[in-house]
């Protein structure tokens, strides 16, 4: 990987990102309305909000940031951009870390402005440091990132994108632990909750919601999420594509 070439790409993807409002406002106001909404939903139960509030942290910025960038990334395979770029010498983990930065950059502040908003203004309670929140949520985020560059490759369509949801990111909100606790579902589902990221990041947000300071567990879910983006943006890097047939 070429630093200067990275970053050269990840500057191009931000220009780009800067004319199109629409996606920075799915970006930065979604998750962040989302939650605003979640609250008056608990309006008479403000525990019950605390509770789901810190696990949706975990779960709002992989949503969004995967879907913005798998189609962002074919949208640049299929108007031939992508084949122009790999023909100069820029090699595929140049391009996939250009777009991780590029990404990563805006998931900070998409996860920045929603952990501010729940704590700040929607008074949601936790123990821990709200910084341990914004580092969850931040890991979330490229963590979609991640995903949305991997998908990509295989889709030909905006709307094979959207396809791609039921089967890699529903999953993981099912059996994450948000609905019912993950130790109580039929073994085999459990089993699977223990493979999939978005099981961690919740967990992360629930020991941060209990605890003062960082636990074993709140490092061990950390490392399983930096771990699984790198091993989906090397994936990515693998399987990426010039163009759509």
């Amino acid at each position: 990987m070429n630093v200067s070439r990275t970053l050269a790409t990840a500057g191009r993807v931000l220009r780009q990102l800067s004319h199109d409002v629409r996606t920075v406002a799915l970006l930065l106001l979604v998750p962040v309305l989302l939650l605003v909404l979640l609250y008056y939903v608990f309006d008479s139960d403000k525990r019950g909000f605390d509770g789901i509030g810190a696990s949706l942290l975990g779960i709002f910025p992989l949503v969004t940031m995967f879907l913005v960038t798998s189609i962002a990334t074919l949208r640049e395979r299929t108007s031939g951009t992508l084949e122009r770029l790999l023909s100069m010498p820029l090699g595929k983990a140049d391009l996939i870390g250009g777009y991780a930065l590029a990404f990563g950059l805006l998931a900070a502040v998409q996860a920045g402005a929603a952990t501010g908003v729940a704590i700040w203004f929607l008074d949601l309670d936790i123990v821990g440091s709200p910084w341990l929140l914004l580092l969850i949520a931040l890991l979330d985020a490229v963590l979609g990132t991640a995903l949305g560059l991997f998908v990509s490759a295989f889709a030909r369509s905006e709307f094979q994108v959207v396809q791609f949801m039921p089967v890699v990111i529903f999953p993981q909100i099912l059996l994450c632990g948000l609905f019912a606790s993950r130790d109580s579902m039929q073994p085999v589902l459990e089993y699977v909750s223990n493979v999939l990221p978005m099981s961690y990041a919740v967990d992360g947000m629930g020991e941060v919601l209990r605890h003062t300071d960082p636990t074993g567990d709140f490092v061990r879910d950390l490392v399983v999420m930096a771990g699984s983006a790198l091993l989906v943006l090397a994936l990515g890097a693998a399987t990426l594509r010039r163009r759509t047939p």
